[in-house]
């Protein structure tokens, strides 16, 4: 249970708190936070909360502008904050509930802010992974009839990802239609 009111059917209680990259019109620079009902926590304001053995070596990582160096620290740093933000933010722990000066700079409202890219994104491979995903795809090569190569279900097919096709949810883009005569040459 935590401090943090929010509704029984919230989707970010206690129990799942994910990691963002977040800005406020009074604040422009990307921060990484993580929401708590609708709330988000400024982890570059309580950075030196983070103390134990691992994270208090690279707490750091919480003022950068993305999530990549706090990716590269592995799972026994992720492990090691996802338990220091559970008590930060546990109904029983004073350090930010008792708090009132420091609870107001470290807390933002969702709705108040704008949510960013997390990551950058260098490069990455794609898989076919469901039959259904295969299929689609393959008739659009192929054709109908030899949608689905032999192999598909003996080796996984990848295939190189464009990062820049890799947006915040939200963003509006322009979906390509395929080759097509430029109106003047029709």
């Amino acid at each position: 249970m935590s401090y943090i009111v929010y509704d029984k059917d919230c989707h970010f209680p206690i129990q799942n708190l994910p990691y963002g990259v977040f800005s406020t019109a009074e604040n422009a620079q990307h921060r990484i936070g993580v929401a708590i009902g609708n709330k988000i926590l400024d982890l570059s304001v309580v950075k030196d909360l983070f103390n134990g053995p691992i994270m208090s070596e690279c707490n750091h990582v919480f003022s950068e502008t993305t999530l990549n160096s706090f990716m590269a620290l592995g799972k026994p740093a992720w492990q090691e904050a996802r338990v220091t933000l559970t008590k930060l933010l546990s109904a029983d722990e004073p350090t930010l509930r008792d708090n009132s000066t420091l609870r107001s700079q470290a807390f933002v409202d969702q709705d108040k802010a704008t949510m960013h890219l997390p990551a950058r994104i260098g490069d990455y491979t794609d898989f076919y992974s469901s039959r259904y995903h295969a299929t689609n795809v393959g008739t659009m090569f192929r054709g109908k009839d030899n949608a689905l190569q032999p192999n598909w279900r003996h080796l996984p097919v990848g295939y190189h990802g464009r990062a820049s096709s890799v947006v915040i949810s939200g963003t509006p883009l322009k979906r390509p239609c395929g080759q097509q005569k430029p109106e003047d040459s029709k």
